[in-house]
């Protein structure tokens, strides 16, 4: 009995999870068709929101907004020093 439950659930969560993934493509799509109806949608929604005191998160507010991310390349992290604080007490496997 309880094997069918957690198979029932776990298919429920698997079809919600591919709706919302098939929604926001869709959207994504339309947002990139048609972006200035998109931008006026958007601009209607936030004002409803805000007659409701319901607050929007702006990528803005977000610490990361404008963090530029240069991530190592492979030679430079390879050609890169050992941290010193690893290696201490390290005498080469000797007692």
């Amino acid at each position: 009995m309880e094997n069918k439950r957690v198979e029932s659930a776990s298919r429920l969560a698997v079809g919600q999870r591919n709706y919302r993934r098939a929604r926001d493509r869709a959207l994504a799509r339309l947002a990139q068709a048609y972006p200035d109806q998109y931008k006026e949608l958007m601009e209607e929604e936030k004002e409803r929101d805000a007659l409701e005191n319901k607050k929007w998160n702006h990528l803005s507010d977000s610490p990361f907004y404008g963090v530029d991310y240069d991530p190592p390349s492979k030679a430079s992290a390879s050609t890169t020093a050992p941290r010193q604080d690893h290696q201490q007490g390290n005498d080469g496997g000797e007692a």
